[in-house]
């Protein structure tokens, strides 16, 4: 191996590693059978929270799918956190059955407060078992609760549980198919694998229950933009697992204009760069300091890009390769290891395209993938700062 060789295996080890890391879960991403839920358990005390912010034109909606699950009424309450109002969200939930909590305070903004106050209210009252979080735009699978309940009564050391997060309208446009696909990647796909190797999967914020004991021993303080995978890591950190129910669903509806796309873009890559530059070489240094499979890939989930920002650094290292060897001879095992990356990633997407239900519709789309990738790209390249604040996307 030539010093040039040495130079770009270096400079393409990064996006050697997260397509691998992409290509492994891949492999493993076959659905394991879930936990059976005992009688004795039907009887545990479950608390839906819903936090919501000028949510009144889909809270009722909301409110009646929860209320369609399959679960005993006297054990089953639903808590409607109406945080920083200027509409009538809050009536129209008690008027759909929901008990409510108003929350003003426009210094302390976001969704991560207004959980707090829910789950620090439920802990002093005592009553519920186990709370299970779902947005304000959102509907449930009426096993839901079912699904939530058995696997934090599993054997082990399991606290929180995250059921698969999806699109609830699919087809209003490329960009949705696109995002029901790319849900389908991040959470069935990569839950599904970690839950084959008994790891913790990652919190998504919507659709993810706890029992009582885990907030207890590990108090809500996620404030942060990312405050769903602030909390993960905290949980994670003390040993409380964070199981992965791919047998129970959860839809929330997702933006197809591009404007609206641009808040809900900006959102997520502002959470997850501050949880990169927060979290991730502390991590990465717990994972190399212990045997622990779980924080080497909690490390790899926080620190790895976007895939649209993956792809477009293995295209690059790849043009890299291209253009040095047609200057200098290079080792012949460095295109075999673009071309195994080059593997990985393609088959996780379609893999996503299967189980996104999209089926060849799913495959017809990923021809606006490029795109969207090339759009995502432009806007971190001309965002002049990361976004650190809550910003509500506008529904549609």
């Amino acid at each position: 191996m030539n010093w040039l060789d040495g130079l770009l295996l270096i400079a393409g080890l990064p996006v050697l590693v997260a397509a691998y890391y992409l290509g492994l879960l891949t492999l493993l991403s076959v659905r394991t059978a879930p936990p059976v839920l005992s009688p004795a358990q039907r009887a545990s005390r479950v608390v839906f929270v819903v936090p919501a912010h000028d949510e009144a034109a889909g809270i009722v909606a909301t409110v009646q799918s929860l209320q369609g699950c399959d679960w005993p009424a006297e054990s089953l309450q639903i808590l409607v956190l109406a945080d920083n109002c200027g509409d009538d969200t809050a009536e129209r939930a008690r008027s759909a059955g929901a008990r409510v909590i108003e929350r003003n305070d426009t210094h302390r903004r976001g969704k991560g407060y207004a959980l707090a106050l829910a789950f620090s209210t439920l802990i002093d009252e005592g009553w519920a078992e186990a709370v299970i979080v779902v947005d304000a735009d959102s509907v449930v699978s009426n096993n839901l609760v079912t699904a939530v309940v058995a696997h934090l009564n599993k054997p082990g050391r399991w606290g929180a549980v995250q059921v698969f997060y999806g699109v609830r309208n699919p087809q209003a446009g490329w960009r949705t198919r696109l995002m029901t696909i790319a849900l389908a990647i991040f959470h069935r796909l990569r839950g599904r694998a970690r839950a084959r190797l008994g790891l913790s999967t990652k919190l998504n914020g919507n659709g993810m229950g706890f029992s009582m004991e885990a907030l207890r021993t590990v108090p809500y303080q996620a404030f942060s933009i990312a405050e769903d995978l602030e909390y993960g890591i905290a949980l994670v950190r003390a040993d409380i697992g964070i199981a992965y129910a791919d047998e129970a669903s959860i839809a929330a509806e997702m933006v197809s204009q591009t404007d609206r796309a641009v808040s809900q873009r900006d959102r997520w890559d502002g959470g997850r760069a501050s949880m990169r530059r927060t979290y991730g070489w502390p991590l990465i240094r717990e994972a190399l300091g212990t045997p622990a499979l779980e924080r080497f890939d909690l490390a790899l989930e926080v620190l790895i890009p976007p895939l649209s920002t993956v792809v477009a650094a293995l295209l690059l290292w790849s043009l890299a390769l291209l253009v040095s060897g047609l200057i200098v001879p290079l080792g012949t095992w460095l295109p075999w290891l673009a071309l195994a990356a080059w593997l990985s990633l393609i088959a996780h997407v379609l893999r996503g395209v299967w189980l996104s239900g999209l089926g060849l519709g799913g495959l017809q789309v990923l021809a606006f993938a490029p795109v969207y990738v090339a759009w995502s790209l432009l806007l971190r390249l001309r965002r002049k700062r990361v976004l650190t604040e809550w910003v509500r996307t506008e529904r549609e």
